[in-house]
């Protein structure tokens, strides 16, 4: 089954940009601003930074991280550079939560930040084959000043790449339902809605972000398995969870992978996908993932394969794009058997 995976063309629906920094990026970046910042420049030492203590602490370490990103060119080198790692995981289709506000805020003009994830995008479509989307991301414990700007940057830059708008960063005490007006807007402009929600609260805040922010698709949703009536609602109205189980153990959202509810979900007949979240940060790949999730929910090459159907289902690529990269899992699979 590794080798069956690891050859099957993908498409990832929750990855987040700076989280998707390799070592090997992220050392480079920490190189050129050595120095200005306790990221350490050596790729060996970063599993030890990267030892979250729980998702508050994974917070404060992840913006260490983004306060390497200082320029335009950072920006391009490291949307570039994951292009290349997804493609060696055969992905050919990736929607990138990109937190615009954080850049900008360090200085970056918002044009030349879009400029730069433009001419990254544009670059692996031509080098690697890897189709990039960009799904704006409301950091939300920087509150409404960033809800504001995230707003202003996607509907005044409109970067060609960009599909969605999102909610992310800690949910305890960030509530939904203040980020409803900029929402409203989002979609408005023909943005899809995709916010975080029921990582590390309860069902609630599920709930908020359908009902608020006209959530259609739901970031991690995993405490849905403790509501039923919730997962009776996602189910029937088709409203998928995109699921990263490492991620959920890394943050302690889970205590362990056998604890996970995937399976949970998948039985109440919740449409799921498959994805890596901040996969260097928590030491996975979107390949380990979905053997994690083959084992969790008991899957042979067939089901993996339908995994990786579901998440070209759900996306936001183009009715002759999700065919065509259909045809290409159908034919894997037909080769591999």
């Amino acid at each position: 089954m590794t080798s069956f995976i690891a050859g099957l063309p993908k498409a990832e629906l929750h990855v987040h940009h700076v989280g998707s920094a390799s070592p090997r990026i992220v050392a480079e970046l920490a190189a050129r601003h050595e120095g200005a910042s306790p990221v350490p420049a050596d790729p060996a030492a970063l599993a030890d930074y990267f030892a979250f203590r729980d998702f508050a602490h994974f917070i404060d370490v992840y913006l260490t991280v983004v306060d390497l990103v200082r320029d335009d060119e950072d920006v391009r080198m490291l949307t570039f550079e994951i292009a290349r790692e997804l493609s060696r995981q055969q992905v050919r289709y990736a929607e990138l939560t990109i937190t615009p506000y954080s850049s900008v805020k360090r200085g970056i003009p918002a044009k030349a930040f879009c400029e730069a994830i433009e001419d990254a995008r544009r670059g692996a479509a031509g080098e690697f084959g890897v189709d990039l989307r960009w799904c704006f991301d409301i950091p939300g414990e920087a509150g409404l000043e960033a809800a504001e700007q995230t707003l202003a940057i996607a509907l005044g830059e409109r970067p060609d790449g960009l599909i969605s708008f999102g909610l992310g960063g800690p949910e305890i005490g960030v509530p939904r339902p203040q980020f409803k007006p900029y929402f409203d807007q989002a979609r408005a402009a023909g943005l899809h809605s995709v916010p975080h929600a029921g990582e590390t609260t309860g069902p609630e805040t599920i709930w908020d972000a359908i009902r608020e922010l006209g959530a259609e698709r739901i970031g991690h949703g995993i405490t849905a398995a403790q509501d039923p009536a919730l997962m009776s609602y996602l189910a029937e109205h088709r409203i998928p969870l995109e699921i990263s189980p490492t991620s959920n153990l890394r943050t302690r959202a889970v205590p362990s992978l056998d604890e996970h509810p995937l399976a949970r979900l998948v039985a109440a007949g919740v449409p799921v996908s498959i994805n890596s979240d901040d996969p260097p940060m928590f030491g996975t790949t979107l390949e380990e993932e979905y053997a994690v999730a083959a084992r969790l929910l008991g899957l042979d090459d067939a089901g993996v394969a339908e995994l990786a159907r579901a998440a070209v289902r759900q996306s936001f690529l183009d009715p002759s794009g999700q065919a065509k990269l259909l045809a290409e899992i159908d034919a894997y699979t037909v080769r591999s058997a």
